[in-house]
């Protein structure tokens, strides 16, 4: 359980350093993304991107194995 923990605290701190990177690649502005400020920074939430990026991970995963 543990070790999940620091992977998703891990993966967090990875994505919120490249935040700003990803922006120009349209993360955080699909429908279902949700972004709000706290304490003068700003938070986002990209479950619909995350869902987007998954399926086209798992397409190019499927045309690999078949090739």
């Amino acid at each position: 359980m543990i070790r999940w923990v620091v992977v998703i605290f891990a993966g967090l701190l990875i994505f919120s350093a490249l935040f700003p990177e990803l922006q120009k690649l349209g993360v955080g502005r699909l429908p279902g993304d949700l972004r709000f400020t706290l304490f003068g920074r700003v938070f986002c939430l990209p479950f619909g991107s995350a869902i987007l990026w998954s399926a086209i991970a798992f397409l190019i995963a499927e045309i690999v194995k078949r090739v």
